[in-house]
């Protein structure tokens, strides 16, 4: 991916080399979010529902945590240029349909961070909480992405935060809280399907942004694309529940099959089209 000479994002806090003490805010739904956002790597809830209960999570002064590495800095150098990307290319779209963008930002920490949808840990992969606007990441996520999830490449690792980044214009568009509002309503099989198509639609937005990126500052070299099919075909609840348990449970997927995503991902850099990416209203998925 052709990114060093993209411009840098401002909007990226940088929470690494800080220390966590007190006591936790308590479970509540923001635990419950992010263990079904552990789900999602193919980590057992439990584990994040207990450490919910127990952690440590208010922020103080600043630790004696060894200095970053080389690849450490290029990595949140390469962070803020895909970051400023997604700004580049959802401003141009929300101008274009009359709207207003509001930028996301992106929390970069180590090990663990406090959010407004509650306690997080590195081990349950990057995410987007709707309640402050905020994407995070723990950059140790991308060698997980590498070596356990067999996805390498610096293109897959941008469509992972691009993937975010849709969720918050899913956010803006009120699409996230018409999901929130149907919880309440709909059996979990359902909302499981709601759930789906949700994140589909949020791997669509990531392939609008590739596209955009790519006609805009021709940043696609090749294999690129396929890096981020491959991220998107590793991350698939039906291969993630056969590598975690051995087989697959259709009706407890919540992100969509490998084959989902990659379609949906390509559906976005294809077309470049917001109205291209409505999986909800989609024949199939």
């Amino acid at each position: 991916m052709l990114w060093r000479d993209g411009r840098r994002s401002t909007n990226v806090e940088d929470q690494r080399g800080s220390r966590l003490s007190g006591k936790a805010k308590g479970g509540g739904i923001g635990i419950v979010i992010l263990a079904l956002i552990g789900m999602y790597f193919g980590i057992d809830p439990s584990i994040i529902l207990n450490l919910g209960q127990n952690a440590q999570v208010v922020q103080s002064g600043p630790s004696n945590l060894p200095r970053q590495t080389e690849e450490e800095r290029q990595l949140a150098d390469f962070v803020s240029v895909v970051l400023a990307d997604t700004e580049d290319t959802w401003n141009q779209l929300f101008r274009a349909a009359g709207k207003s963008y509001t930028e996301p930002t992106l929390v970069l920490f180590s090990g663990a961070v406090d959010s407004a949808c509650g306690f997080a840990q590195a081990a349950m992969g990057p995410f987007y909480c709707p309640g402050d606007g905020k994407v995070y990441i723990d950059l140790s996520f991308y060698r997980d992405l590498k070596q356990q999830m067999n996805a390498p490449g610096d293109f897959a690792q941008a469509y992972v935060i691009a993937h975010e980044v849709g969720h918050h214009v899913q956010n803006l568009l009120g699409i996230s809280s018409k999901m929130q509002a149907l919880r309440r309503q709909v059996s979990e099989s359902e909302y499981n399907r709601l759930s789906v198509k949700l994140e589909l639609q949020a791997d669509c937005f990531a392939g609008i942004w590739a596209h955009n990126a790519d006609r805009v500052r021709q940043v696609v070299e090749p294999g690129d694309i396929k890096e981020a099919l491959n991220a998107a075909s590793q991350i698939g609840d039906d291969r993630l529940q056969q590598r975690h348990r051995g087989y697959a449970t259709p009706d407890s997927f919540t992100h969509g099959t490998s084959a989902q995503r990659v379609r949906w991902f390509q559906q976005g850099y294809q077309t470049g089209k917001v109205a291209s990416c409505d999986t909800f209203n989609a024949n199939s998925l």
